[in-house]
C-alpha cells in the first residue's frame, strides 16, 4: 500500500511537468512567424527568417522571402501573410503606324505595368510587339514605286490594315495567286515572335495563296507588285519573296496561277503588301 501511495504521489506529482512538455512540443519555444515579425521578403534573402514552425509542420528556422516557396522552407503562415500577387497589365495600345513609308518595315504596340508581381506571384508578361508592315503614301503623298521583290504577311492582316489615300477602294476587285515554294531560308523556322510564327508554317514544296487587294492594288494598277503577272507569258516563272516582319525569312515560289478567290489553308493564306 505505501509503495503504491509513493507511486501515486510521484505519478501526481508529474502531471504538470508532462502538461508542459506536451504543451511545449505542440507550441514550440516561438510561435513567430512572418505575420508576426512582419517580413515578406523578394528573392532570397537568409536574414528575412525567423524561429517558428514552417509549411512543413517541423520547427526550426522558416523563411518569408519569395524563394521559400520553391525551397519548401516557408513560414507557417507565409501563405496569409505574404500573398502571392501576380502582375498587372494594361491593355494593348492601337498598332502604330509603319516605321517608315514606302518600304517594308515594323508597325509596335505596347502595354503598361499597373502592378508589378510580389510573393513569387506570376511575372510580367512582354510589354511590346513588332509586326511588320508596309505603307504606300508618306506626307508626299503615293509612294512613287511600290516595294520589290513580293513582300508577303499573313492573311490576318488585311483585317486591320488601313486603306486611306486609296479612292474608291470598294469598287477594286481583288484576287489570288498560287505560288510552290521552291525554296526558302532558315530564317523562316526562326521566327518566334507572336507576330511572326506564322512564317513557320513556310515548307518547301507547299503551294500558298497569296491574295492581292487595296491597297497593294490601287485603282491605276492591274497586279499586285511582285506577284509575276507582267512576266507570266503562259510559263511558270520563278520568282523571289520576302517576308514582312522578318528579312530573314525569304525565298523562290514558282508561279502556278491566278484565281479569283483563295481557297489554301489558313496556314498557308498571306497578302501582298
Amino acid at each position: 500500500m505505501l509503495l503504491w501511495s509513493v507511486g501515486m504521489t510521484v505519478s501526481r506529482s508529474s502531471v504538470p511537468l508532462l502538461c508542459l512538455s506536451v504543451a511545449f512540443f505542440l507550441v514550440g519555444p516561438c510561435q513567430s512567424g512572418c505575420r508576426e515579425t512582419g517580413q515578406c521578403c523578394p528573392g532570397r534573402d537568409p536574414s528575412c527568417s525567423c524561429k517558428g514552425w514552417r509549411s512543413d509542420r517541423t520547427f526550426g528556422t522558416c523563411y518569408c522571402d519569395q524563394a521559400c516557396v520553391s525551397t519548401l522552407d516557408c513560414c507557417h503562415d507565409y501563405d496569409s501573410a505574404c500573398p502571392a500577387l501576380s502582375c498587372v497589365v494594361s491593355e494593348w495600345t492601337a498598332w502604330s503606324g509603319c516605321a517608315e513609308p514606302c518600304r517594308a518595315t515594323v508597325r509596335r504596340r505596347s502595354r503598361a505595368i499597373l502592378q508589378g508581381p510580389l510573393n513569387a506571384g506570376t511575372p510580367c508578361p512582354h510589354l511590346e510587339e513588332h509586326a511588320g508592315c508596309a505603307e504606300y503614301w508618306s506626307q508626299q503623298g503615293n509612294c512613287p514605286n511600290p516595294p520589290v521583290p513580293a513582300l508577303i504577311i499573313s492573311g490576318g492582316y488585311g483585317n486591320a490594315r488601313k486603306k486611306r489615300d486609296i479612292p474608291d477602294s470598294s469598287d477594286i476587285t481583288g484576287y489570288c495567286v498560287q505560288f510552290q515554294l521552291t525554296s526558302l531560308t532558315k530564317g523562316c523556322q526562326q521566327s518566334s515572335g507572336p507576330h511572326t510564327q506564322w512564317m513557320q508554317h513556310l515548307r518547301e514544296g507547299h503551294r500558298v495563296c497569296v491574295e492581292c487587294q487595296p491597297p497593294a492594288l490601287s485603282a491605276e494598277q492591274t497586279h499586285c507588285a511582285g506577284d509575276g503577272e507582267e512576266d507570266d507569258g503562259g510559263r511558270r516563272q520563278s520568282h523571289q519573296w520576302q517576308a514582312v516582319g522578318n528579312p530573314r525569312c525569304r525565298g523562290v515560289w514558282r508561279r502556278v496561277g491566278r484565281m479569283e478567290a483563295c481557297s489554301c489553308p489558313t496556314a498557308h493564306s498571306f497578302l501582298f503588301i
